[in-house]
């Protein structure tokens, strides 16, 4: 492919499988980094058995690995170890999510990757991380989340913890991992150092780093921070509120703000009431202020909401599903869905590369190739093996 972007000319070995690596990755890729996706030639990425599917193609799969380059190589075999030296010698960036040990065990371990590249950067994502008592054990989002203390502040102060329902922790982590990894490169190249280093993510960290002041508020007044469901345990008012025709999303937690908005809503006398005097007195009395502010969400339209409430300066915004995403101006405005073509579902739309650069923006060529698609642009055309050599091993199972 042709590299578009900022990161035209990064190189990326790809060795991670599922979602915390991939999603780095791709987002590598969307921004013009030459992404090397690496599978095994018999067991393919999980992700390509995610649902949804049409007719029979994982649109996770081609969602997460669009704009790169896929191969397979058994990296267990000592010849499926040569040839990931062999990459590795000419890659700035390297991704692997399996748990910690598995490379140490192929013989791919830092140091022998630092002998064909000093300046190679390893990327680690692992449950847990390379070090501590837990390191060794697999490491899933749903652990993270339960971990890292987001869990606990997820759902209804009156009900059991929430699990988000999407891999936040792997996201999470991608975007940790994505930053740190920009970050070694620029100590790397215009820092001076020249050098390589590994980078050690995980995942319930990702999202513990999620939770600012929690840490703080523990150590200084030993207080555990509580669920609270759609409230904000430092801001109010702030809440889902139903309305005729759907739900909106309000906040209105500056002081003017919420002057406008008592007024709006037909109770002027709320300025003055010292339960809600300002922001900290107002988050003690949540409950209390919804019991104005829903009644008069309730009797009109999320349109009518919207303008109303906006008026005054509230942030306030209907509650979308994807229908509403794909009908909405500001989303078109920006091109936040692009449409591809692709060899396997015809014209598709998709996510845009996220976020807009000026001079240089990201794009999205194609979506997730096929197992081992471009196995002969790599190992013939870059590596330089001949293809006998490559239908010799292809037929021992080593790529």
């Amino acid at each position: 492919m042709t590299g578009t972007g900022p990161l035209e000319g990064l190189r990326v070995l790809d060795l991670s499988g599922m979602l915390s690596g991939g999603y780095a990755t791709m987002t590598l890729a969307d921004f013009g980094a030459d992404v090397v996706s690496v599978e095994h030639p018999e067991h393919h990425d999980p992700i390509r058995d995610w649902p949804p599917f049409d007719d029979g193609t994982s649109l996770w799969w081609k969602s997460l690995a669009r704009n790169k380059r896929c191969i397979t190589l058994d990296l267990g075999s000592d010849e499926g170890r040569a040839l990931a030296l062999e990459l590795a010698a000419d890659a700035d960036l390297l991704f692997e999510n399996f748990r910690p040990g598995t490379l140490e065990r192929w013989g791919l371990d830092y140091g022998t990757l630092r002998e064909v590249n000093e300046e190679l950067i390893l990327v680690r994502i692992s449950g847990y991380g390379q070090t501590g008592p837990k390191s060794d054990e697999p490491g899933f989002g749903t652990a993270a989340q339960a971990m890292s203390g987001f869990a606990h502040r997820n759902g209804y102060r009156d009900r059991e913890p929430l699990l988000a329902p999407i891999s936040i922790a792997d996201i999470a982590a991608a975007g940790m991992a994505v930053q740190s990894a920009l970050f070694a490169i620029y100590e790397r190249d215009v820092g001076g150092s020249g050098e390589g280093q590994v980078i050690d993510v995980s995942l319930y960290e990702a999202l513990f780093r999620m939770l600012p002041g929690d840490v703080e508020k523990f150590d200084r007044l030993g207080e555990v921070t509580e669920r609270t469901g759609s409230h904000h345990p430092n801001a109010a008012p702030r809440n889902v509120y139903e309305a005729a025709d759907g739900y909106v999303a309000l906040s209105a937690s500056a002081q003017s703000i919420f002057e406008n908005l008592a007024e709006t809503i037909g109770h002027p006398e709320l300025i003055e009431d010292p339960r809600f005097a300002d922001n900290r007195s107002r988050v003690e009395h949540a409950d209390e202020l919804d019991g104005y502010i829903a009644p008069y969400v309730a009797e009109r339209t999320v349109e009518e909401v919207v303008a109303d409430l906006g008026a005054g300066d509230a942030v306030v915004a209907p509650i979308y599903d994807m229908r509403d995403v794909f009908a909405d101006e500001q989303y078109r405005a920006r091109d936040d869905v692009v449409e591809v073509d692709d060899p396997d579902l015809g014209s598709i739309r998709t996510v845009a590369p996220l976020p807009k650069f000026s001079r240089t923006p990201g794009g999205v060529d194609h979506l997730g190739p096929g197992h081992g698609e471009h196995n002969e642009a790599v190992f013939v055309d870059e590596l330089g093996l001949d293809e006998s050599t490559v239908a010799d091993l292809r037929a021992d199972g080593v790529v």
